[in-house]
């Protein structure tokens, strides 16, 4: 059986999660992307292959894959593919996801226009088209301070930025346009609360199953980093309830999605939802830590199979995946190597995301993260004490 695989920019969900597990299902795969060098370096099983494609065209692919091998099955973990894949499945006729609710979870605004319409949630929500002057925002006396500005269509707190006047809101955009000429902007209310995450997995065919969440600590404001992840394998049963009955106004059902909601009140609200499996080695410390096969899960899902009534997912693990990141632009003079070591029942696994030597901007979001060190026990103090522990043992210097 054949699965193509669409992607951008290898990660390591891919590299150390989908592809061993296609490798361990007898699959064939083929990696479609638009930066096959980077693919051909990367750590891939034998066998795999890697053919260049425009992979955010859907023509494209369509006829790459017409003119290879017959898929079984089309798949990509890429925020900015999903609607390509779900289109391509559905033009071969493969199991897949709606191509529209794929849009309507990728663009914000067509998000939160949708509840409202659904009647699921009505969230302040103002779109400012490409290059706009800030300053004209057609809502603009409906502002409601603070507020949130992203881009439309972004991922992983790219440009996600808080504005408290009308000055920082013009300003911020103004910014984020310079970097980002031709994206479309949202201007919303700004949702306080605990910032929590659900992780679940469907077949399209009515089986979904919650996996469990993290609690999500952020980086002071205005900006939204991601720090630290806390997991919680029981989250609240009327937060779930309501994030779930948010997620069915939307439509999404089949394969694995990564919801941001806060909770405030007793009241779940979305942040934004990801029609694919947490990143940024979430869902790696999940593969584990239910004492499932995870990534298998979900691709056999793309190859049709439904879910069994219990997966048997392991509720007494207990974990966090922590994130140092630099707090100032410059070259990266020294940092840890990567380390496993399992100490009293808790494992640690350390990974560097930035070479020592390389030089980096600032950009307040995910991409300023110097390393990931996933913990993991039974027990959440001994994780945690053994997660600080590490921490502070380690130094990361840059030099300016």
């Amino acid at each position: 059986m054949r699965l193509y695989l669409l992607a951008l920019n290898p990660t390591d969900s891919v590299t150390d999660g989908f592809l061993p597990a296609a490798e361990r299902l007898g699959l064939d795969v083929t990696v479609l992307t638009d930066d096959p060098a980077s693919h051909h370096r990367a750590r891939y099983p034998s066998g795999v292959e890697v053919i260049g494609c425009d992979v955010r065209e859907v023509r494209e692919v369509i006829g790459a894959i017409s003119q290879h091998r017959a898929p079984d099955a089309v798949f990509s973990n890429s925020d900015h593919l999903q609607v390509q894949t779900a289109l391509v499945a559905d033009y071969f006729g493969l199991p897949g996801k709606d191509w529209r609710v794929a849009l309507r979870t990728k663009n914000k605004a067509q998000l939160r226009r949708h509840l409202a319409a659904r009647g699921a949630d009505t969230v302040w929500c103002a779109e400012l088209p490409p290059d706009q002057d800030p300053g004209v925002l057609p809502e603009k006396s409906q502002v409601r301070y603070p507020c949130v500005i992203k881009p439309r269509e972004g991922v992983a707190s790219e440009d996600v930025v808080l504005a408290e006047d009308d000055r920082e809101l013009v300003a911020r955009c103004a910014r984020i346009q310079a970097r980002r000429p031709g994206a479309a902007l949202i201007v919303e209310e700004f949702l306080a609360g605990g910032l929590r995450t659900l992780e679940t997995l469907g077949d399209g065919t009515g089986a979904r199953h919650v996996l469990g969440g993290f609690r999500t600590e952020l980086s002071p404001l205005p900006y939204f980093i991601e720090e630290r992840l806390v997991y919680d394998p029981e989250p609240s049963p009327g937060a779930v309830v309501q994030v779930l009955a948010q997620l069915d106004a939307l439509g999404v059902a089949f394969g694995a999605c990564h919801t941001e909601y806060v909770v405030r009140d007793g009241r779940a609200r979305l942040i934004e939802v990801n029609y694919r499996a947490i990143g940024d080695h979430g869902d790696l410390l999940l593969g584990g830590l239910l004492g499932i096969p995870l990534f298998e899960r979900i691709l056999r899902v793309h190859l049709g199979e439904p879910l069994p009534a219990d997966l048997g997912v392991r509720t007494d693990g207990r974990a966090r995946v922590d994130y140092p990141y630099a707090d100032r632009a410059g070259t990266l003079t020294a940092a840890p190597e990567a380390t496993e070591r399992t100490l009293d029942g808790v494992r640690l696994t350390y990974r560097p995301l930035r070479p020592v030597g390389e030089r980096h901007a600032l950009y307040h979001t995910n991409r300023d993260y110097l390393g990931v060190l996933r913990t993991t026990g039974t027990d959440q103090a001994a994780v945690d004490r053994a997660a600080a522990e590490f921490l502070a043992a380690q130094r990361w210097e840059i030099a300016p």
